[in-house]
C-alpha cells in the first residue's frame, strides 16, 4: 500500500482525540511495569523493530529470546523495545506522525480502533496476516469499519472466582448457580450464615464500565441503547445487591486489586475478577473455583476482552511488509502461542491452543468457556465511539449505586450525554 500525504494528514488531525481515547481505555484488562524507551528502527535494513508491552519481561527471559528466535527465523535481527501499555499507544501515534513507526507493534485490544482511525495501522487485506484461525469473538475487538487490522495474541477476560468453604457452611451447591436469581438466591443464603456474598469493581472510571459490562451485555442491553429496559434491570441488580447487603458499599471506590483484596480475606462467597489473579487465588490460603458470570436466564454472559493484538503499523517503504509478516506470523504460530500465553495467564485466541492448554491446565476451563463468550469492548463497529460510551455508563453505575439517582434515571441520563 502507498502511504500517502493525505494519510498523513488525517493522522496528524486526530492525533488529539486519538490520544484522548488511548488514555480512556488502557489498563483495565491487564497491568504492566515502566517501559523503556527508544528510537523506532535502525538504519539497518536487517533489522525490524517490535515495540511491546510486556516491560515486566526483560531480556533474559523466554519472551525476549521468543522476538529474537522469530527474527532469526526470518533472516533479520529484531530490535525490541517495551513500554507501559499506554505509553505504548501514545508512542506508536507520535511515531506515526514522523514515519517512524515499529514494524510490528503488539497493542492493547481496544486501541486498535483508536490506531486505525488515525491512519497508523495497515489492514490484514493490505499486509496479508493470516487470521483465519483466531476465534471471531476475539479476532472482532481489532476490526473496525469492516476492516481487520491484526491478530489477538491472547485474551483475558472476568469470570467469579468464588470461596468453596464459605459456599458449603452456606449450603450453596456451586452447581446450582445458573443464572441472576440463583445467583442472588445464593448471595442470600451466604449473608445469612454470617458470611460476605460478593465483591467487585465499580469505580468511577473504565475499571468499572469494563466489570459492570458481563452484567449489562448479559441481560441482552446493547452499547448504542444505554437506557433499555434490559440494561435497567442489570444495574438494578448491582443496586438491590448493596441494599440487602450481599455486596459491600465500598465496591462504589474498588478498584479490581481491591475488589480482589476483599475476596482474598476469606470472608467473601464470588468475586468478579480476571484471569490474571490466578497466581494470587493460589496464595489466597483458601479452596476457590471459577464460573463464568451467568447471563439473567443462564448461559454464559459476554464479558469484556483484554489482551493484545499483533498489529504492522503502515510503513514508508512498503517493502518491510513482508518480513514484518513473517514476525507477526511466527509469535502467533500454535507453540508459540502456547508458550507465550500460558507465561502471560492469557486464554489463546484460538480453538487449537485452547484445548493444549486445558489439557495441560484442567482449571483452565472456565476461563476458556469466559473467553468464548468473551466480546471486544470496541466491537459491534463502536470503534473510537466506545470511550464516551464507557464514560457515561461508569457515571450512571455510580449515581444508581450511590443512591444519587435511580437506576433508569441514571441510564437515562447516561444514554442522552452519549448522544
Amino acid at each position: 500500500m502507498r502511504r500517502t500525504a493525505l494519510r498523513r494528514t488525517t493522522s496528524r488531525r486526530l492525533l488529539a482525540t486519538a490520544l484522548t481515547t488511548v488514555v480512556a481505555v488502557v489498563g483495565t484488562a491487564c497491568s504492566s511495569g515502566s517501559g523503556s524507551t527508544g528510537a523506532a528502527k535502525d538504519a539497518d535494513g536487517g533489522t525490524y523493530t517490535i515495540w511491546d508491552p510486556y516491560p515486566q519481561f526483560d531480556k533474559g527471559l523466554a519472551w525476549a529470546k521468543l522476538l529474537d528466535d522469530c527474527g532469526t527465523k526470518a533472516g533479520v535481527k529484531v530490535k525490541r523495545t517495551a513500554f507501559d501499555t499506554s505509553d505504548l499507544s501514545n508512542k506508536a501515534l507520535l511515531a506515526a506522525q514522523q514515519d517512524n513507526s515499529a514494524d510490528v507493534l503488539i497493542v492493547d485490544n481496544p486501541v486498535v480502533s483508536t490506531l486505525a482511525e488515525a491512519g497508523v495501522l495497515t489492514t490484514t487485506d493490505e499486509n496479508k496476516l493470516d487470521t483465519s484461525k483466531a476465534d471471531p469473538n476475539l479476532l472482532a475487538a481489532g476490526q473496525s469499519g469492516g476492516k481487520t487490522y491484526g491478530t489477538p495474541i491472547g485474551a483475558n477476560t472476568l469470570a467469579l472466582y468464588y470461596n468453596k468453604e464459605v459456599l458449603k457452611k452456606a449450603g450453596v451447591d456451586v452447581a446450582s448457580v445458573k443464572d441472576w436469581k440463583s445467583l442472588t438466591a445464593a448471595l442470600a443464603k451466604v449473608k445469612k450464615a454470617g458470611k460476605k456474598g460478593i465483591t467487585f469493581s465499580a469505580i468511577g472510571t473504565e475499571e468499572g464500565s469494563f466489570q459492570f459490562l458481563p452484567w449489562f451485555w448479559g441481560s441482552g442491553a446493547q452499547l448504542t441503547d444505554l437506557d433499555s429496559d434490559q440494561a435497567v434491570s442489570a444495574l438494578s441488580l448491582w443496586k438491590g445487591w448493596l441494599e440487602k447487603g450481599y455486596a459491600p458499599n465500598s465496591v462504589i471506590n474498588n478498584t479490581q486489586t481491591t475488589s480482589w483484596q476483599e475476596f482474598a480475606s476469606g470472608d467473601y462467597a464470588f468475586a468478579e475478577n480476571g484471569t490474571w489473579q490466578l497466581a494470587n487465588a493460589e496464595k489466597a490460603g483458601f479452596d476457590y473455583g471459577v464460573l463464568p458470570i451467568p447471563g439473567v436466564n443462564g448461559g454464559n454472559a459476554a464479558a469484556p476482552t483484554g489482551g493484545e493484538f499483533v498489529t504492522l503499523p503502515v510503513q514508508g517503504d512498503t517493502g518491510r511488509y513482508a518480513t514484518a509478516r513473517k514476525l507477526a506470523t511466527c509469535l502467533t504460530s500454535t507453540q508459540n502461542l502456547l508458550d507465550t500465553d500460558t507465561t502471560l495467564s492469557y486464554v489463546a485466541p484460538t480453538a487449537e491452543v485452547q484445548d493444549k492448554q486445558v489439557a495441560a491446565n484442567a482449571q483452565l476451563k472456565p476461563w476458556v468457556d469466559a473467553v468464548k463468550a468473551a466480546k471486544g469492548r470496541t466491537s459491534d463497529d463502536l470503534g473510537t465511539k466506545y470511550p464516551k460510551i464507557s464514560e457515561q455508563l461508569w457515571k450512571a453505575v455510580q449515581s444508581a449505586l450511590s443512591g444519587a439517582g435511580s437506576p433508569k434515571d441514571a441510564l437515562a441520563k447516561a444514554q442522552s450525554a452519549a448522544q
